[in-house]
């Protein structure tokens, strides 16, 4: 069967960003196509708490993808939404934080497309600016950080990670996926001119209950991470607006 976009007899894909992690900052537009949902097609990211919100009567399918342990290759995870679609279900692809970043969805996008099938994109919170807000700082700052560049660590080819362009001293790095490479991150700034003791913050599960913020900088970057034990999702924040007084007393009470 072949949807039309104009056929009542097709079903819908919703692409939608679950947030960070606390259940509170889905947006309404997501929460409402969820409770609409006759399947929900889940990542690794999606909090437990959130799942937990969601009614038992919808059917689940999980297709997480952790470092090494991969539930379904990208392949896979296309053809089911078209598959599940194609079957008159209200589908629901439900991907952490924000899927217009990092979040593989123009790969889905097109799959649709080509199969003519109907859907529908639902921006989400992305991590970065979830655990900004947890800790009390602004990703941007007057004369301290006027931009700001989210970098994932891990790339699908050759592409060589422009080191001496990100080494800026006025700008807010957001390093995701970056545990593994932290040693890579803290050598290759620092080989560019940022200085040993810059500010780093690193966060682990961002939002959520058992949030964990570590305070550190490039030198002792991996070795923090070590020490703590840090798990995926850690995100890595490099530049100044991590160096407060204010982040200072919330690393304290925590």
């Amino acid at each position: 069967m072949l949807c039309n976009k104009q056929s009542d007899l097709c079903g819908h894909v919703a692409l939608v960003g679950a947030g960070p992690g606390d259940p509170e900052l889905i947006t309404r537009k997501g929460w409402s196509f969820i409770l609409q949902a006759d399947v929900l097609i889940y990542d690794a990211l999606v909090s437990d708490e959130l799942l937990e919100e969601i009614p038992s009567g919808i059917e689940r399918i999980y297709v997480g993808k952790l470092k090494g342990r991969h539930s379904m290759s990208q392949e896979q995870i296309c053809r089911l939404l078209v598959n599940q679609a194609r079957q008159g279900k209200k589908v629901v692809r439900l991907k952490g934080g924000d899927p217009l970043i990092f979040g593989r969805v123009s790969e889905e996008m097109q799959a649709l497309d080509q199969a003519n099938i109907p859907y529908t994109l639902v921006p989400g919170i992305t991590a970065a600016a979830g655990c900004a807000a947890s800790c009390n700082f602004s990703l941007t700052e007057r004369k301290v950080a006027t931009s700001v560049r989210f970098i994932t660590a891990h790339l699908s080819d050759d592409t060589e990670t422009p080191w001496a362009d990100l080494a800026r001293p006025n700008e807010t790095l957001v390093f995701y996926m970056g545990l593994s490479k932290a040693s890579v991150i803290s050598l290759e700034l620092q080989r560019h001119g940022l200085p040993a003791d810059w500010p780093v913050l690193l966060v682990e599960k961002g939002t959520q209950k058992d949030q964990r913020s570590i305070r550190t900088n490039l030198a002792n970057l991996e070795l923090s991470i070590n020490q703590y034990k840090l798990e995926s999702p850690t995100l890595i924040f490099v530049g100044q607006v991590v160096g407060s007084q204010q982040i200072d007393a919330i690393m304290r009470a925590a």
